[in-house]
């Protein structure tokens, strides 16, 4: 059990942690947007996130500070560093759902699970459940 007083450290990495969970998901919906739809504004992250506009104008905001996305007066990008996040993001997701719906959980129960794992698995796991994949289903 940890000491009062001596928690700070652990609370300001779960912090952190959960901001880069949300990175994750915004730059994967918005690389998704980007390819089909051609762009993205806030009303369109607000309504598939199910938050608020302004929720989703503070966390652009941090996004931008920390360099995975540009605004413009017209739309949202990503950076090179948030591509990356994005495509790395989608493999999980994807990797992670081919995983699940193989051991034959529902696809629902697939869709809401995906979406917390694939923010705490390590890229050694998702390496060993792509090469399990591979050998043991055809893809």
């Amino acid at each position: 059990m940890h000491k009062i007083g001596r928690r700070a450290s652990y609370f300001k990495q779960a912090r952190k942690n959960r901001l880069l969970e949300i990175a994750e998901d915004y730059t994967e919906l918005i690389a998704d947007y980007l390819h089909v739809k051609g762009h993205i504004r806030v009303r369109d992250i607000a309504r598939e996130m199910g938050v608020s506009h302004v929720s989703v104008v503070r966390t652009i905001k941090k996004l931008i500070r920390d360099g995975y996305l540009i605004e413009n007066a017209e739309s949202i990008a990503l950076t090179e560093k948030g591509k990356e996040m994005a495509a790395f993001s989608k493999k999980k997701h994807l990797v992670l759902t081919e995983f699940l719906l193989a051991l034959g959980i529902p696809e629902h129960v697939v869709a809401t699970d995906v979406e917390g794992i694939e923010h705490h698995i390590s890229p050694d796991t998702l390496k060993a459940l792509t090469s399990y994949l591979n050998r043991h289903f055809q893809r």
